[in-house]
C-alpha cells in the first residue's frame, strides 16, 4: 500500500512531455514540462522516464503514477496497444518496468480523460451528450453519448482525428484517406503551408499581421474542421463540441469560423444549434483525472471483475446511504471497507465525483455500470 499523500500524473504528447503531482485533494503540488522531441527515435522515452523519477525523488517512491498518453489502451490498461507513426516505443511499453517500479502503472487516453475532467466541472458541466476534440499535433477526440463514455470493441471509439474527408486524399498514420488530422493539425503544417509556417501559433500570429498565404491556410484548415464537426452532430447528436489542445487557443480566429461553417452546413431540427465552447479546464486537469486513476488502481488490492450493481440502502438514488457495491468485492483484502468513502457513500454534489471516478475505473474494465 502506498504510504505517500501524493499522486503523479505524466501527459505524453507529441510536442510536450508534462509531469505533475498533486495531492488528494487536487492542489497542485509540483509540476515539470520538456519538450518531447520526437525525432523518430525513442529518446522521448529517456526525458518521460527522467521527468517521472524527479517527482518520484521528491514524493516517494510508493506515489501512484499513471499515464495519459494518444492511442489505443491495451486491454489490461497498462500500456497503448496501438500508436502508429509517431512516438516511436510507445506501443506496447509497460510503464511498471520503465520506471523501475513496484506498483502497476495504468494508462488512459488522453482525450478520454480531458472529456473526462469537462463534463465534471469544466465546459460540458452536467451535460450527457459530449463531444471533445483536441487540436494540437494531432488531433485527438472522445465522445460521451447519454451519459457514456464511448470505447467501443477496440478502443478506437471516438479518435475522431481519423475521419475521412476526402476518399482520395493520402492516407494519415492509420491508412485513413484524406483524414481530419492531416487536414488540420500542426504536423502536416509545413506541408499544407509550402514550408512555410511549422505551428498553428506561428500562422495564426503571421494572419493577424496581414500575411495572405497565412490566411489561406488557416481558412482551408477550418473549412475541413467545420464540415468535419457537422459530421459528428449527426454522429452522435451532442448538445455541444469542446475543443481543446494548442489550436484552441486560437480564440476568436477560430471559432468565428468555424461558427459560419455551422451556419452553413449543420442539420438543425426545429432550429436547434449546437454549442461550441473551447474547453475550461486546460491540460492540467487532465493530469488531474490520470492521477485520480492512478489513486484507484493503486488502494485497490485485487481487480474487480466486470461485476457490480448499485445498491440504496435508504432513500431514494442519491441520498444519504446509497453506496456503490461489487459483488463478492465489496471489501479490500485487508477487511477495511471500499477505500475512497466520499464515493462510496455520497449525496448531493458527490453524484458527479462518484460518476467520475466510475467511467475512469471503466477504462480498466472495473466498473461495467453505474445507475
Amino acid at each position: 500500500m502506498p504510504t505517500s499523500s501524493a499522486v503523479i500524473g505524466l501527459d505524453i504528447g507529441g510536442t510536450n512531455l508534462k509531469a505533475l503531482a498533486f495531492a488528494a485533494d487536487g492542489q497542485i503540488l509540483a509540476e515539470q514540462t520538456t519538450p518531447t522531441n520526437d525525432d523518430g527515435s525513442e529518446s522521448w522515452r529517456i526525458l518521460a522516464r527522467d521527468l517521472t523519477l524527479s517527482l518520484l525523488e521528491r514524493h516517494g517512491p510508493e506515489t501512484p503514477v499513471a499515464i495519459a498518453a494518444p492511442g489505443l489502451p491495451s486491454k489490461d490498461g497498462l500500456s497503448i496497444l496501438s500508436m502508429p507513426g509517431r512516438l516511436k516505443g510507445l506501443e506496447g511499453l509497460n510503464w511498471q518496468k520503465w520506471l523501475g517500479l513496484k506498483s502497476p502503472v495504468p494508462v488512459l487516453n488522453d482525450a478520454r480523460a480531458a472529456l473526462l475532467g469537462e463534463t465534471w466541472l469544466g465546459a460540458a458541466k452536467g451535460c450527457s451528450n459530449v463531444v471533445l476534440l483536441t487540436l494540437g499535433t494531432g488531433v485527438g477526440g472522445a465522445a460521451m453519448v447519454d451519459g457514456r463514455l464511448l470505447h467501443g470493441h477496440l478502443g478506437r471509439a471516438g479518435h475522431l482525428g481519423h475521419l475521412s474527408l476526402n476518399p482520395d486524399g493520402p492516407k494519415d498514420i492509420v491508412n485513413t484517406p484524406g483524414s481530419l488530422e492531416d487536414a488540420i493539425g500542426d504536423h502536416t503544417l509545413p506541408r499544407r503551408s509550402s514550408g512555410k509556417f511549422h505551428s498553428t501559433r506561428e500562422l495564426v500570429a503571421a494572419m493577424r499581421s496581414g500575411d495572405q498565404d497565412a490566411a489561406r491556410v488557416w481558412k482551408e484548415s477550418l473549412h475541413a474542421l467545420g464540415v468535419a464537426i457537422c459530421g459528428f452532430v449527426n454522429l452522435f447528436d451532442p448538445e455541444l463540441i469542446v475543443l481543446g489542445g494548442g489550436i484552441a487557443d486560437a480564440d476568436q480566429e477560430l471559432f468565428k469560423l468555424l461558427e459560419c461553417a455551422l451556419d452553413e452546413y449543420e442539420w438543425r431540427p426545429a432550429g436547434s444549434k449546437v454549442r461550441l465552447v473551447k474547453a475550461a479546464l486546460g491540460p492540467r486537469f487532465n493530469y488531474l483525472q490520470t492521477t485520480r486513476y492512478a489513486v484507484a488502481h493503486s488502494r485497490l488490492s485485487f481487480p474487480l471483475r466486470r461485476n457490480c450493481r448499485h445498491r440504496r440502502s435508504s432513500g431514494k438514488a442519491g441520498s444519504k446511504g446509497s453506496r456503490l457495491v461489487f459483488k463478492n468485492h465489496s471489501r479490500r483484502t485487508d477487511g477495511s471497507c471500499l477505500w475512497f468513502r466520499s464515493f462510496a457513500d455520497y449525496g448531493g454534489r458527490d453524484v458527479a465525483s462518484l460518476r467520475v471516478l466510475s467511467w475512469i475505473q471503466s477504462d480498466r474494465g472495473i466498473i461495467s455500470h453505474f445507475s
